[in-house]
């Protein structure tokens, strides 16, 4: 791979690696103090505004790639055809460099495809993540209050309690809807990681059989 689809690689990396960090099941303290020094830090916010700037750089190279991609495939198209309908067929190990560039252009596409979508995963996941600590901040704002107006008595507690008690179920409902958006998150990255491990075993098994072929 050039210089820059190394790049992007090991930013695809990074960003399993952030994404596995998201979801590890750390305690409430733990992840509280993790999550208010990124969102905070402006050395962080510094390094998120540049991101920023790079994956639309790779999103340029995503777009040149497909571009690539549809070029080798009119190439092959044209040299399959035995030279019915364009040049002379393509023949030999000329055909086989063919194939091989298709395959090179159809992986850079993978690479910068998967690198952007992980993007997206990893930013929805950070903000449900801390839509879920408010949440938490406030059903247990919510469960002090309300166990604070039970102790109490009178005729104009008990409406409130009920009221309270309402609110926290609510909250509850929603940190629920959360949870289950974050394991749906989940599952897509699982499925993402499996689709580009079965990608580089193809891309290994080529690099063995081309040397062979080509000159």
């Amino acid at each position: 791979m050039t210089l820059y689809y190394t790049l992007v690689f090991v930013l695809l990396m990074a960003e399993m690696a952030m994404f596995g960090l998201l979801i590890l099941p750390l305690p409430y303290s733990m992840k509280r103090g993790l999550f208010t020094f990124i969102s905070e830090n402006p050395v962080v916010a510094k390094i998120q505004y540049w991101m920023k700037i790079t994956f639309v750089f790779i999103l340029i190279l995503f777009i040149d790639s497909v571009n690539r991609v549809y070029r080798v495939q009119v190439e092959l198209a044209l040299a399959s055809d035995g030279g019915k309908n364009g040049p002379a067929a393509v023949m030999g190990h000329e055909r086989l460099e063919v194939q091989a560039r298709k395959f090179y252009s159809q992986r850079n596409m993978y690479l910068c495809g998967f690198t952007l979508f992980l993007s997206l995963i990893l930013n929805r996941t950070y903000v449900m993540i801390i839509d879920i600590m408010h949440l938490e901040d406030r059903v247990r704002a919510a469960e002090v209050t309300s166990s604070t107006k039970s102790k109490g008595k009178g005729k104009e507690g008990a409406p409130a309690s009920e009221k309270d008690a309402a609110e926290v179920q609510r909250l509850r409902a929603e940190l629920e809807a959360k949870d289950r958006d974050i394991e749906t998150l989940k599952k897509q990255a699982d499925g993402l990681s499996r689709e580009y491990d079965a990608l580089c075993e193809k891309y290994g098994e080529t690099q063995k059989v081309e040397p062979k072929k080509v000159k």
